[in-house]
């Protein structure tokens, strides 16, 4: 069974329907490249699959476990969409960092929303216990649950911060942690973004045209750090106009042309030899700039 499995998806806006019917499947640890001219769908492919967007019918499985399924007929609650979107991180064209916030906030603002949420949810339990314990106990519980909840508040962030400094160094940017975005190239903006992307540890990581919004210059440390994920074993889903990324990176690629898949296969299967007129057109007149 492979990791991600989506089928049959479609999506419309009023009278235009974007999507026509996408199915694909992808396993663990590999990394697919959509292509395709703009208004094809890409993009709104990605916001469906983050659930941005919510597909008129299909099916996701995730894992072996069914995400979402249209034909089920009930929408999911808000929380349900939440929880079901931090399996997936997304990476947007235009950075969409928080220019109030430093680097390091950036980075750890989700995981720290999260952590207190889920301290809520704690004190909320012990606080149902505590109200089912003898007169005698309260004293001593009410002490032991304030210092399970420090703990767990110090471990927390502790943990948090942790990440973000690992995340930084990855991305090469330690230095630029206390910085502003507004202090920040573009590359060094989309890097951010990247790290904040991963530091919810989702599923699979999509980009939507990471470089879209990039000086040819930055182009490439971006795609740097998306190759060396690659190699981090990460489940990818990468949106680019780079062909010879998509070309020398992708394990699959799909090329989106209408709403539909037009093609699909290996790097070499879709780029040496494709099967649509579409597929060869689109090629040789994106290659051209490349090769």
């Amino acid at each position: 069974m492979a990791f991600l499995e989506v089928n049959n998806y479609h999506k419309k806006f009023g009278d235009n329907e974007v999507l026509k019917g996408i199915s694909f499947s992808l396993e663990k640890g590999q990394v697919l490249a959509i292509i395709g001219s703009s208004g094809g769908g890409k993009t709104t492919l990605l916001r469906c699959l983050n659930f941005l967007e919510m597909p008129d019918e299909g099916k996701l499985v995730l894992g072996g476990e069914p995400l979402f399924d249209a034909a089920g007929g009930k929408k999911p609650s808000d929380a349900q969409i939440r929880e079901k979107r931090l399996h997936f991180g997304l990476v947007f064209q235009q950075f969409n960092l928080f220019p109030q916030y430093t680097v390091f906030k950036n980075i750890t603002l989700a995981q720290s929303l999260l952590a207190k949420q889920a301290l809520r949810d704690k004190k909320a339990d012990l606080a149902a216990v505590y109200k089912k314990a003898p007169k005698g106990e309260k004293k001593r519980l009410k002490a032991e649950q304030k210092q399970i909840l420090s703990q767990l508040r110090a471990n927390t962030k502790q943990r948090i911060e942790a990440r973000a400094e690992e995340l930084l160094a990855r991305i090469g940017l330690t230095d630029k942690k206390n910085a502003y975005p507004y202090e920040l190239s573009g590359g060094q903006q989309q890097r951010v973004a990247i790290a904040r992307a991963l530091a919810l540890d989702p599923d699979i990581l999509c980009f939507d045209e990471p470089t879209s919004a990039l000086d040819p210059e930055l182009t490439g440390e971006v795609l740097k750090v998306i190759k060396g994920l690659k190699s981090a074993e990460s489940t990818m889903i990468v949106v680019t106009h780079e062909m010879g990324f998509a070309k020398n990176v992708a394990d699959r690629v799909i090329f989106i042309a209408d709403g539909v898949i037009e093609e699909e296969g290996t790097p070499e299967e879709v780029f040496s030899r494709p099967k649509s007129e579409k597929t060869r057109a689109f090629l040789q007149k994106s290659l051209e700039e490349v090769f």
